[in-house]
């Protein structure tokens, strides 16, 4: 069992971003339907921003993520040193480093200028290169969350707003980027209703991608696909259903194929999610059993990545809060 371990990190640099600095994080469902498999354990802040979402860590043990309230990437040192690596950031969301050390991310553009697209950025000169703004001649929507493979092929969610525009795909897709810059889409409407967080297993054979349908009767799920060497998917399962809870958000990934969902509520939020999915980190095998439930007393938890000399420092967003958490096995950068 990838048994974890929350560690004491200090909160810094909070006072100096916000206006407020308490926190009103909800305690947790009285009644959860999934027990934590492991005692209780103490939350450790690592910082505290707004709006928490897509954290990654470069090489040097940096870890950025963003801050969606506020339209900006953040950056935490080794040090605990918190800024603003860069605004605006064009609503970017999900992040994360490529195997050259690039910074990958998934942004909704400004609504004006700048395209709904994923960007390549290079951390020593700093140039953004734009590597998907379209499919087949049509504008993306909301690029949410994205993944690699082993042959540096970049893997993205895409999701449309209420009201997309005839210049827009109009549908919910994943989709693959190869390195020589060809975009595929490997699944669409009605394979997927809405996708969100993804991710590969380490052996590069099974895609995860979360459904996150708000709705009633909708998807909350995460679904698992063969993933061929091509980097075509191919027999779908259900690998966990969330519903009626919240389902996941992001997730990321261990070196033994294990996966860190994070998911579920502390209160509800006015949709027909319940509180059957308790806020937290679920860690299932590559089997789907529920390994262990770390608790987030925070809501709206939001994604995890690993990090650390070792990588076996999970970062969790959550809320307004950037969270630490020590784990036993080592993890991937997916």
């Amino acid at each position: 069992m990838p048994r974890a371990e929350l560690t004491g990190v200090a909160m810094v640099g909070a006072c100096v971003l916000l206006a407020a600095c308490a926190s009103d994080a909800p305690a947790p469902a009285a009644d959860p339907v999934i027990e934590p498999a492991a005692p209780s354990r103490e939350v450790a802040v690592a910082t505290t921003v707004a709006f928490t979402e897509g954290p990654t860590v470069a090489e040097d043990g940096t870890v950025y993520f963003t801050d969606l309230g506020n339209n900006r990437i953040m950056r935490l040192t080794t040090d605990g040193q918190l800024s603003t690596f860069r605004q605006p950031s064009y609503r970017a969301n999900g992040l994360v480093f490529d195997s050259q050390w690039r910074l990958l991310a998934c942004e909704s553009g400004d609504g004006d200028t700048v395209l709904p697209r994923v960007t390549r950025t290079d951390m020593e000169t700093g140039e953004i290169e734009v590597i998907a703004d379209a499919f087949e001649g049509k504008q993306l929507h909301a690029p949410n969350d994205l993944s690699f493979d082993g042959q540096g092929r970049i893997y993205f969610t895409d999701r449309p707003g209420p009201n997309p525009r005839p210049e827009q795909t109009g549908v919910h897709g994943v989709y693959r980027i190869d390195p020589d810059g060809r975009v595929t889409r490997i699944l669409t409407e009605p394979e997927v209703m809405r996708p969100n967080g993804i991710v590969i297993s380490p052996d590069d054979q099974t895609l995860y991608v979360i459904e996150t349908e708000q709705s009633e009767g909708g998807p909350r799920l995460i679904r698992a696909y063969d993933l061929s060497a091509e980097g075509t998917v191919s027999n779908m399962r259900v690998f966990h259903d969330f519903y009626p809870g919240r389902s996941g958000d992001g997730m990321t990934i261990d070196s033994e194929g294990n996966l860190y969902v994070a998911a579920g509520l502390n209160r509800r939020r006015g949709t027909s999610e319940t509180l059957d999915t308790v806020a937290g980190i679920h860690i299932f095998s590559p089997e789907g059993e529920l390994l262990e439930h770390i608790p987030i007393p925070e809501d709206t938890i939001t994604n995890a990545a690993f990090g650390g000399a070792d990588l076996r420092t999970l970062y969790v967003t959550a809320g307004k809060t950037l969270f630490s958490v020590t784990t036993d096995i080592m993890g991937t950068r997916r």
